[in-house]
């Protein structure tokens, strides 16, 4: 069943007890709120596997029934998952706009936790775009983690913000040092998703440093997670990035093979060619260098993948 159609099939399953006038008896109100979480984990499952239009559709449903609960906590969790998804689809305005709302919502309502994660889920937009010193989202994260350890999934991201910031300061050892916190709340919990995204980090990170064998190691791993998950895009993201190192270790014909075997991922991600998915197999297709038949046949040194910086 497809995204929308099932968050369709949600709403007339849920509509008299989301709609109705009559007052909501306690068990109503647990079925409503219970029935956003789903939604909630729903959008996360698409939005960690890059369908982040699929991820608002839900989220869209989830709020609606956040707002007839009037629960903060819970509108809340519905707004970060909205900015997050905004964010990744380069909506950055709106997505800056929805971070600081549900802040100044969290701190009103006395949710200092959920105000935290605000907090670092801006910061870390600000880290990504290159509009926010490393060094000032280092120090802010660093004051955050202890708030956020009663969420195990916010106390991995704040570990995974403070390691994509201390890559940024080339302080290397202590960034990989920072994912592999996150990683461990991921694989214990069974994320598996994320996990993969952990490992896709650790690779980026050694990839920088120049440890380029270590990094392709990291990239098998991210696929072996990704494929345990079906997390296509995953699988697309870890194909294209092995292609950089391998570019990077001068075996121009591994990484054509790897970004090949990412863009016929990407394509097959789509219906027709004018899916969002379609034009990242296009990109990833656009590094292949013009290099001789031998070369674009001749098997990869190893099995192993990478990542871009």
């Amino acid at each position: 069943m497809k995204p929308k159609l099932t968050v369709l099939f949600m709403i007339t399953v849920f509509l008299l007890a989301s709609c109705s006038s009559v007052p909501k008896r306690p068990a109503e109100v647990f079925e409503i709120q219970s029935m956003a979480d789903t939604l909630i984990g729903m959008a996360n499952k698409e939005a960690d596997q890059g369908n982040y239009a699929e991820a608002l559709d839900f989220l869209a449903e989830a709020w609606r029934l956040a707002v007839t609960t009037d629960r903060p906590a819970l509108r809340i969790r519905v707004n970060l998952g909205r900015a997050n998804a905004l964010y990744a689809l380069g909506r950055t305005a709106e997505a800056e706009r929805i971070w600081r709302t549900a802040e100044i919502e969290a701190n009103f309502n006395e949710e200092p936790m959920l105000a935290s994660a605000c907090r670092v889920f801006r910061v870390r937009s600000t880290l990504m775009s290159g509009t926010g010193k490393p060094e000032d989202v280092l120090a802010l994260v660093q004051k955050e983690l202890n708030v956020l350890k009663s969420d195990k999934l916010f106390y991995a991201m704040a570990w995974t913000v403070k390691g994509l910031s201390e890559k940024e300061l080339g302080n290397f050892a202590e960034a990989e040092k920072s994912i592999m916190n996150a990683l461990s709340i991921h694989e214990k919990e069974r994320y598996l998703e994320q996990a993969a995204y952990d490992w896709y980090l650790i690779a980026s990170i050694r990839s920088v440093a120049g440890n380029y064998q270590q990094a392709l190691d990291a990239l098998n791993r991210a696929i072996g997670f990704d494929r345990r998950a079906e997390n296509t895009f995953g699988l697309a993201m870890d194909w294209a990035a092995m292609g950089e190192v391998f570019t990077k270790m001068g075996n121009d014909g591994a990484a054509t093979m790897s970004w090949r075997r990412s863009a016929e991922i990407f394509r097959a991600m789509d219906n027709d060619s004018q899916g969002v998915h379609y034009s990242r197999a296009q990109e990833v297709e656009s590094r292949i260098k013009p290099i001789n038949r031998d070369e674009t046949e001749r098997p990869p040194r190893s099995r192993n993948r990478e990542v871009a910086e």
